[in-house]
């Protein structure tokens, strides 16, 4: 991965695309006011240096028979390198979570879970997520409304 410069236009470059990953090349180039080919090389030298991870679809959890969002905050009995590994591990194996932060504190991981209903929420938090290697203590919370979504980072003050 290479090092990469970031200037005024690579943040007009990034702001773009993260409100809108499918926008054309050249949509892009008469937004930034650059030409096509320029504008396709900075795009992809924010590729190449990592700073484009990549481009996905934003969906409807719920239009997709996922009723609710669960926040799970996980406690571990060891905090040994290879404990959380195989922490890790096991939770990437759960499609149902969609995050997985570790975290400094009393909470070792914070997991954001989407699940269809109650009960199928309960079949993986009694299955997979206390049965999980190393779960001292798993503690839930059920989301009521989300109120704010906003991915990716404000860029307005972005380091150059």
């Amino acid at each position: 991965m290479a090092q990469l410069s970031i200037d005024e236009l690579d943040r007009q470059i990034l702001a773009h695309l993260q409100g809108n990953g499918r926008m054309t090349n050249v949509e892009l180039a008469n937004k930034i006011g650059l030409t096509a080919p320029p504008c396709l090389r900075r795009v992809r030298s924010l590729e190449d240096a990592g700073v484009i991870q990549g481009y996905n679809a934003r969906l409807d959890q719920a239009a997709l028979g996922y009723g609710i969002t669960i926040f799970a905050m996980v406690s571990l009995r060891s905090q040994a390198e290879s404990d959380l590994q195989a922490f890790e591990k096991h939770i990437a194996g759960l499609p149902e979570v969609r995050e997985c932060h570790m975290l400094n504190g009393e909470i070792d991981f914070l997991l954001k879970i989407v699940a269809r209903d109650l009960q199928s929420f309960q079949d993986l938090l009694t299955s997979q997520l206390t049965t999980a290697p190393n779960v001292a203590s798993v503690k839930t919370s059920l989301t009521i409304r989300r109120s704010k979504y906003e991915p990716g980072v404000p860029l307005d003050d972005t380091p150059a």
